[in-house]
């Protein structure tokens, strides 16, 4: 039995084999949109590359992409963006003061504003000083909009917040899923190479009865030519794991170059039953990116308050206090204090298109939850369905495998006794190639099938590696 997870990595035509081998779908084709591929399976390289063959588990793969993920620090930066603009809202409802000093030097003609033909006072005045020291203060006393702007900047924190969440989730499972693809491929490689002995040993049989004149020549020659496509099919799987390493490499910021080793195995392991609606229910309460939908409707919700908040008077006060005089020595203290009262009568209609445009982005904010919701729904039932379908298909393959090895047996003992040529032979070891990877295929397809799962119920990543281990 092959115990470990494998993928259905099939691609070209390979000799030798009933059902050609082709690529496993990509994680960001499995989960995430065509735009975020590139976002998830990159990556920032952090260290330098060793000489030693670093071990490299599963949790270790999670771990590192959990930090060095490109989607992760793309989601964290989001996050340093929406505090940004939190503190931005919140310094509309906070005092400004500043301060300043001034000295100016300056003459003024009184003829030029109106005072002109007083005894006793020159049209001309100056030059002179004057020295300001001061300080000035504003305070909102009452602003609805710029209380309700603050309120939608708190909300659009917490989206980007479980946006953060949702991104982790997301970067756990491309690490499981380029895990078990690699896996997959290592998996593959033993069968394969397992199969080139099985056919070296096909083929020296068979050569030593054409030279003791018991088969014609056209048996070690069919031989051969099943022992090459093996061959083939070995190289072709190796150069497959390679490349499988380097994307999972890759995806979680290991140091350019760095040579590792898979330390961990994806047997079959079965899963309590859990209903659709159980899971489904667990997943609204637990999914970051419903949470952070949620959140963006309440932030929608504020920000439509403060547009309609406009058409509401404000109150703000404002005061200033210093020194003026002629000079630093000749300077006396003043002050000034004020309160005013704003009332909004005509705009020219632009409070109701900004209340329009706020009320057409809550819609939908609105409607892209509700699609949430049943985007959550129908993976949910999808991973169950791959789910049940994986694991028939896993008893059926394994019970195919021993009916294949019994059957190719029997073939070769025929072959020995000279009762049939080795056409018997070779379609019996096929069948034997095709029985492994059905099986690999499936027991992968479970696994997926159980990431699909945890990933659509919003499992956090300790509770995600110990799902796909078989955990709870």
């Amino acid at each position: 039995m092959i115990a470990c997870c494998c993928s259905p990595a099939r691609a070209q035509q390979l000799p030798g084999l009933s059902a050609p081998p082709t690529p496993a779908p990509s994680p960001s084709a499995l989960n995430a949109g065509p735009s975020r591929s590139d976002l998830y399976n990159g990556s920032v390289p952090t260290g330098a590359a060793t000489p030693d063959i670093l071990p490299l588990s599963l949790a270790d793969a999670i771990a590192r992409g959990l930090k060095y993920n490109l989607g992760v620090i793309t989601s964290g930066q989001n996050i340093r963006a929406s505090r940004a603009a939190r503190l931005r809202a919140l310094s509309q409802l906070l005092p400004n003061l500043t301060a300043g000093v001034s000295e100016t030097r300056q003459q003024v003609n009184l003829a030029a504003f109106g005072f002109s033909g007083f005894p006793g006072v020159p049209q001309v005045v100056g030059p002179f000083n004057v020295f300001d020291a001061r300080a000035y203060l504003s305070q909102s006393v009452l602003d609805f909009t710029a209380i309700n702007n603050h309120r939608a900047s708190n909300e659009n924190v917490k989206a980007s917040e479980f946006a953060f969440r949702d991104a982790q989730d997301t970067v756990v499972f491309v690490a499981v899923n380029l895990y078990l693809q690699a896996v997959t491929g290592a998996s593959r490689i033993t069968d394969a190479l397992a199969q080139v002995n099985t056919s070296q040993a096909l083929y020296n049989l068979a050569v030593d009865q054409r030279k003791a004149g018991t088969v014609p020549a056209i048996d070690s020659l069919r031989a051969q030519v099943e022992l090459q496509a093996q061959q083939q099919r070995l190289i072709f799987y190796q150069n497959e794991f390679e490349k499988q390493k380097l994307n999972l490499a890759r995806a979680i910021g290991l140091p350019l170059g760095q040579k590792f080793s898979l330390t961990d195995q994806a047997p079959y392991a079965p899963l309590p039953a859990a209903t659709p609606e159980e899971s489904i229910e667990r997943a609204y309460k637990t999914r970051a990116d419903y949470q952070s939908a949620v959140a963006l409707i309440h932030a929608a919700e504020r920000s439509r308050d403060a547009a309609r908040a406009q058409r509401l008077p404000s109150v703000e006060a404002t005061a200033n206090y210093g020194d003026i005089g002629s000079s630093v020595t000749q300077s006396h203290g003043t002050f000034s204090l004020e309160a005013a009262l704003r009332i909004p009568i005509y705009q020219g209609g632009r409070i109701r298109a900004e209340v329009e445009q706020a009320e057409a982005q809550l819609d939908q904010r609105r409607s892209e939850a509700e699609d949430l919701r049943g985007r959550i729904d129908s993976e949910i039932r999808a991973a169950l369905l791959d789910l049940k379908s994986a694991e028939d298909q896993l008893r059926l393959a394994q019970s195919s495998i021993e009916l294949a090895k019994q059957q190719l047996q029997q073939s070769q003992d025929r072959f020995q006794a000279g009762v049939t040529n080795n056409i018997e032979v070779v379609q019996a070891q096929q069948s034997v190639v095709v029985s492994n990877d059905n099986y690999i295929s499936s027991l992968y397809s479970y696994n997926l099938a159980k990431a699909s799962l945890a990933r659509a119920t919003g499992l956090s990543p300790e509770a995600f590696q110990r799902f796909i281990q078989g955990g709870k």
